[in-house]
């Protein structure tokens, strides 16, 4: 076990649970005041709950072999037992597997919690609480296996995806979609006004993301290494060209640039380099990050025209920018990285058809298995709130807290917020 490699690989684990509570705080500055502790609450009872099912049984699913290794795991590391016999594939690996299982945790953690953002407003947290149970085996660790563990039968086509484009990103964005269509739009949308409570509270949990995604794609590498400070610096490159295609579209399109359309580009860069990090040059993740940048917002349209409330664009963000990721990955790859298949530009037809396949395969199972299980819990447990505790807000209906008390009935209230 090499000390450095071990170190890099725990601190990345710190930094990608740090994105938890920044995407509570993102997802919670842009919902009305008499919501925002519910998004808080939300997301972090996904900390707890997927932290428990992955060391229980989550873990060993996704990592462990056996004679179906290829579609998902065994219980041969059940409880986080038996780790000391290694990883299955993972010959040349210098951390110990638990810090691979501790590292993969906070992505199971995370992923779980971008679900909160399509169903803000008006979730049930026993329904929630009920489906991030079946949702986190039966969606999240079957494609975390066929894509992140060599046994997966996705890794084994060849599948390259170096920090969850699909495992995590399209499978949150493809999941939210069923979500947001089972539950149904928000009381009033589209025709009412639901703007954003607090957007320094969105920028500052963007920050966070931001922050925290350094760990997220650097810290995929597992190994303090040249892939390591590669996809770092291609992070950063995407980010800022994502940034910059956003606040470039709403120039054009609206004659405004916002605050909230500039992080809302930087995430959306930040998610379509995630798949490619280690595995593309510099100029590539400029331009991976600019073609986000610009797309996204125009996936967050299709919602007004298909009237699907995907109440705070998980979809358009992290999906769409998932696929674009996917996609851009099989055309720019490079061999000379990391010895593997090259994109298209450099004459490699394969990778390309095995990026588009795992992206489809992906987005068509977490939908389709989501929007079921979604179905079941609402019909068995129930996932939307009654008419009156949405009215009333979340935060006092099922929480009984108030995130602003000042901005109680007689006293002034936020922009945009309503009393609780």
């Amino acid at each position: 076990m090499h000390a450095g490699d071990t170190a890099w690989v725990l601190v990345s684990a710190a930094l990608v649970l740090f994105m938890t509570p920044g995407l509570a705080l993102f997802y919670g500055g842009m919902v009305r005041a008499k919501n925002v502790l519910s998004v808080l609450v939300q997301s972090f009872l996904a900390m707890g709950i997927v932290t428990v099912l992955w060391a229980v049984v989550g873990f060993t699913l996704a990592f462990s072999g056996g004679s179906a290794g290829r579609v998902i795991g065994n219980l041969a590391f059940a409880g986080l037992g038996g780790l000391h016999h290694g990883l299955p594939g993972f010959s040349a690996l210098a951390v110990s597997p638990d810090a691979v299982m501790v590292f993969q945790m906070m992505f199971a953690v995370i992923t779980a919690a971008l679900l909160v953002g399509a169903a803000v407003d008006r979730m049930r947290v026993a329904g929630f609480a009920v489906l991030l149970v079946v949702w986190l085996l039966l969606v999240y660790v079957p494609i975390a296996h066929w894509v992140f563990s060599p046994t997966g039968w996705l890794a084994q086509l060849g599948v390259r995806d170096f920090a969850g484009g699909t495992v995590v990103e399209i499978d949150s964005g493809f999941s939210s979609l069923a979500l947001a269509l089972v539950l149904g739009c928000r009381r009033g949308w589209p025709r009412e006004p639901m703007r954003p409570h607090s957007i320094p509270l969105t920028v500052l949990g963007a920050g966070i993301l931001w922050f925290g995604w350094f760990g997220f794609n650097a810290g995929s590498a597992l190994a303090a290494n040249g892939s390591a400070v590669h996809a770092f610096v291609n992070t950063q490159l995407a980010a800022a060209t994502g940034l910059l295609g956003w606040v470039l579209f709403e120039a054009v399109k609206d004659q405004v640039t916002t605050a909230l359309g500039a992080v809302s580009g930087a995430v959306a860069g930040m998610v379509a380099i995630t798949p490619c990090a280690g595995f593309v040059g510099p100029m590539p993740a400029l331009l991976i990050g600019l073609v986000a940048g610009v797309v996204c917002p125009l996936a967050v349209q299709l919602k007004y025209r298909f009237r699907y409330d995907d109440s705070l664009d998980v979809l358009a963000v992290h999906g769409v920018g998932g696929l674009i990721g996917m996609v851009l990955l099989g055309v720019f790859a490079s061999r000379s990285l990391d010895g593997g298949a090259p994109g298209l530009v450099s004459g490699g037809v394969h990778l390309f058809g095995v990026e588009v396949l795992a992206a489809v395969v992906t987005a068509t199972y977490c939908f389709t298995v989501t929007y079921g299980l979604a179905r079941l819990v609402q019909r068995f447990v129930g996932l939307r709130v009654t008419p009156e505790q949405e009215q009333q807000g979340l935060d006092i209906s099922l929480h009984g807290e108030n995130a602003y008390p000042a901005a109680a009935p007689g006293h002034l209230i936020p922009a945009g917020g309503e009393p609780g």
